[in-house]
Order: C-alpha cells, then sequence, then structure tokens
C-alpha cells in the first residue's frame, strides 16, 4: 500500500479514527487494533507469505530477548538452603543466544536477498519479503540492546508493534528500542492533542509534496536519461546526475515525513532521518544528516563492536572501510551498491587522513567538493552495472555542450504542460523547458533549506496563511496521484 495513494489516506483516516476512539475507554484494547491494523497494512503490500517470514523472525527475537532479560530461574530447596540455580544464565550462554538469534536474522537477510548474487543467479528464491533489509536491522539493534542491558521489555511493551509499525515498516527509519518503547506509556500516545494533529497533518502534506510533486517529476528526467545514454550531451548528463541526487533525497525524506505525520496522527514521535544532508562540508558531517537511523545501527552495531577507533588509526581506517562496504551491500545486491558504499567509506578514509588542513579550505569549496563528490558516488548507486555508469560519468567530462534534448524534459509535469499549452498554445515550446529548470531551482532550494520538515513539525504553529498552503499543496498532490510510482527504498 503506497503512501502516495487514496487507499492509504482511507487506511490513514480509519485507523487513527478507531484507534483513537476505542483508547478513550481502554487504551490495550486500542494497541491491540493498531497492531491488527499494522499486520493489514503489511499483507495489502507484502501479501501472507512476507508476513510469515517476518514472523518467524519477531519469534525468534521475541524468545532471544526473553532469554537475555530474564533473571535465573531459582530453585529453593525445603529448609533453610541457599538457592539453586536450575539453569543459570551465564555470559557464555547469554552471548551464544545473541549469536543464534543475530544468525538467523542474517541468514534469512542472506537467502532472499543475497542467495542470486553470491551464486550468479544459480540459486534465488526470486522474491524479497517486503521491508526485510529494514525489519533484520531493527531487530538486530532489539537483540543488541537486550543484551547489553540498554532494553528490558515490561508489561505494556508490544514487541509486533514495534516490528510492524505501519508508518515504519517499509522503508524505517530503523527504530531503536529506546526511541518507541517509552512511548508507549506516555500520555500521548494514543491521546494526541491539537498540535499533535496540526503537526501530523504538516508532515503528511510536505511528505506528499516531496515525493509526488518534486521526486516523481525529477524521477521522470533521470528515467528518460538513463533510457537513452548514447543521446546525451555533458549538460544533459550533469542534469540526469543532479536530478537523481535531488530525486532520491525527496523521495525517501518524503517517505519519513509522511511516515512522521502518520505516528504523530497517533501521539507517537518518529527520530528525526534527513537534517538537510546536501548542506554538508564533509562526507563524514553527509552521513550524520542522511539516514540517521542507519548511521546510528552502524556506527553502535558494527563499528563499535569492530573496535571503532580504539585500536589505532590503520584499524579505524579498515573499520570505516567495512562498515560502509556493509551499508552499501544492504542497500542492494550488486556492485554497483558494493562500490557506492566503498566510495563512501573512502572518502572518509580520505577525510581523516587529510586531518585539519582540510577546515582551512572556505566552507563554499568544502561543499562544492562534498556535493560533487555525493553526485558522482549516487551514479553508481542509481545505475544498472558499472559500465552503465562509467558511460555516464564519461558523457558529463566531454566537450560536447549542446544543451539538454526536448525529449529528456517531456515528462515532467506531463498534466499540467498539457493543460498550459491548451490556454497558451503559442508557449507549448517553452513549458517543458520552463518546467524543468523551474522544478531544479525549487529542489535545490528546498534540499538545501536550513529546517527539514520534521524539525518544522515541532515548531509548526497553525496560521491561516500555512493552512492554505499545505491544502493546496495536499490537492496538488492528490490531483497528480498515479497509482504507479513507489518510494525508492521501498525497494531496498
Amino acid at each position: 500500500m503506497n503512501f502516495q495513494s487514496f487507499g492509504f489516506l482511507a487506511f490513514l483516516l480509519v485507523t487513527v479514527t478507531l484507534c483513537l476512539i476505542i483508547a478513550r475507554r481502554d487504551r490495550s484494547v486500542a494497541v491491540n487494533c493498531l497492531t491488527l491494523a499494522c499486520l493489514v497494512f503489511y499483507v495489502s503490500g507484502g501479501g501472507w507469505a512476507a508476513l510469515l517470514v517476518l514472523t518467524l523472525g519477531l519469534g525468534v527475537s521475541v524468545a532471544a530477548v526473553r532469554y537475555l532479560t530474564t533473571p535465573d530461574f531459582r530453585i529453593r530447596p525445603t529448609g533453610d538452603g541457599p538457592a539453586a540455580y536450575a539453569y543459570p544464565r551465564t555470559a557464555a550462554r547469554r552471548r551464544r543466544c545473541l549469536y543464534l538469534a543475530a544468525a538467523w536474522h542474517v541468514g534469512v537477510l542472506a537467502v532472499f536477498k543475497y542467495a542470486g548474487f553470491f551464486t550468479g543467479g544459480r540459486v534465488s528464491p526470486g522474491w524479497v519479503p517486503l521491508g526485510l533489509s529494514f525489519f533484520t536491522f531493527q531487530q538486530l539493534w532489539l537483540l543488541k540492546e537486550a543484551y547489553a542491558g540498554g532494553f528490558r521489555p515490561g508489561q505494556g511493551d508490544h514487541l509486533p508493534l514495534y516490528a510492524f509499525f505501519f508508518p515504519s515498516v517499509v522503508s524505517g527509519p530503523i527504530l531503536k528500542p529506546q526511541a518507541f518503547f517509552p512511548q508507549l506509556h506516555e500520555e500521548h500516545f494514543l491521546h494526541p492533542d491539537g498540535r499533535d494533529f496540526a503537526a501530523g497533518f504538516y508532515g503528511i502534506a510536505s511528505g506528499m509534496a516531496k515525493k509526488v510533486l518534486l521526486a516523481d517529476n525529477l524521477g521522470a528526467v533521470v528515467n528518460s536519461g538513463w533510457s537513452h545514454l548514447d543521446q546525451l550531451s555533458a549538460p544533459a548528463a550533469w542534469l540526469v546526475i543532479l536530478g537523481y541526487t535531488l530525486q532520491l533525497y525527496f523521495d525517501f525524506s518524503g517517505y519519513c515525513d509522511i511516515a512522521a505525520g502518520s505516528a504523530r496522527l497517533l501521539g507517537l514521535r518518529l527520530p528525526v532521518n534527513f537534517d538537510s544532508p546536501y548542506r554538508s562540508l564533509s562526507v563524514g558531517e553527509f552521513w550524520k544528516r542522511w539516514h540517521i537511523t542507519l548511521t546510528s545501527f552502524l556506527r553502535e552495531c558494527l563499528y563499535f563492536p569492530l573496535g571503532g577507533s580504539r585500536r589505532g588509526t590503520g584499524r579505524a581506517y579498515l573499520n570505516i572501510l567495512i562498515v560502509f562496504l556493509v551499508s552499501g551491500l544492504w542497500h542492494g545486491a550488486g556492485w554497483t551498491f558494493v562500490l557506492w558504499g566503498g566510495l563512501h567509506g573512502l572518502g572518509q578514509v580520505l577525510e581523516r587522513a587529510w586531518g585539519n588542513g582540510r577546515e582551512k579550505l572556505p566552507k563554499l569549496l568544502r561543499w562544492a567538493l562534498t556535493f560533487v563528490f555525493v553526485n558522482i558516488a549516487w551514479v553508481f548507486f542509481r545505475a544498472p552495472g558499472v559500465s552503465q555508469a562509467l558511460t555516464l560519468l564519461k558523457t558529463a567530462v566531454t566537450a560536447d555542450f549542446r544543451p539538454p534534448a526536448d525529449w529528456l524534459m517531456a515528462d515532467v509535469f506531463a498534466k499540467e504542460a498539457e493543460a498550459f499549452g491548451m490556454v497558451f498554445p503559442a508557449l507549448r515550446d517553452w513549458t517543458a523547458p520552463a518546467l524543468t529548470y523551474g522544478l531544479f531551482a525549487v529542489a535545490m532550494l528546498a534540499a538545501l533549506w536550513p529546517r527539514n520538515a520534521v524539525r518544522q513539525m515541532d515548531a509548526f504553529q497553525p496560521a491561516p496563511w500555512r493552512a492554505a498552503a499545505l491544502a493546496l499543496l495536499t490537492a496538488w498532490s492528490v490531483l497528480s496521484f498515479t497509482g504507479v510510482t513507489t518510494f525508492i527504498y521501498s525497494n531496498f
């Protein structure tokens, strides 16, 4: 069930209304109702088979968490003798439980997502459960926190709701247990106030606009360019490269805005997952602003266990490369993703090796170097193969300075352009270029805006002009629904 659909809006309205009404009488029943709605949402998008796979994984996590967090079972003999332990939970046994549960989740992910990649296509299940990558990392985070003592389930902590919470189950953000379970015991959960509703509608409206109006139209340029690589000029190649950089940001951050807005309608807050990443002055800073929950997971669950920077500079560089190679492979089973992750890992290693000398460069130059690097790396992320990526990059540095062809921009705001051409037929030839360059200008301005939508939600103050603007964006987005496009990160 796509967020940018009438079906999701109807589902959200019914779910929020029923859960809030039931919560007035019995919040525990409302929580069960919300959990059931989450399962319905998942089945509608992933199917029963996918739900079965993830439910088995949830069962493994529940059993492991209970073992890791339950005190030793004691048998007291008759008389005044000391207590005897029937099965003491030693450090070795707890560690073995953690490893076995983690191996299950990693193994399921490997079978469904990477069997074809590692066997050259000879062995592959042919399908991947919806949201499996996000589900796996979130369950691993849960196990790690239960083992380390950062999380101990209590009464009212619903592990199924944590696993299948519908705003985040498909594409995140990845929820750390401490960022979710405490909220289930707070007053606002299933009892949102007026500010929660206002912030929720703001997040949903802005996320819809990002996805439908910006990302999908930028994607029209990107898809046309990748379909006709041999016909691109250098300016057109850069338009395609920049287009995907912006498309991916607005697509994924738009999803996160809708997810955060939907959660606020239920009185829950999701963690910030984007913080104006294209304003970054270094690759390291970029990863503190882009997909923040993934960065936090990799740092806490992989980088630190590998030793972090505690074992010397060389080992720290190796750990960084390992982390980003894993990040690349997590995004997709292909060498282009591995290469993309390796580039970001190498970029951070070079920045650390450069040291304070880089900080002496002008901020504008540091921003430009970072932004160009990120753009080039995204080419490999988007490309169907390494050779196609190199072809596009080679075209971008040729001396072919022909302006982008009209066919590259033909599908940008196609419905709006057609209506405008009917009203002003004399300007028909200028419509597509004007809309395209205007789209890129607005997208760049929005991407470089200092405050992102999730942070704006907390400071949002309802006002007539804001309500009118959000209503206009929402109406435009809804009228633009096609029912065909999906969020890019749902593929990962």
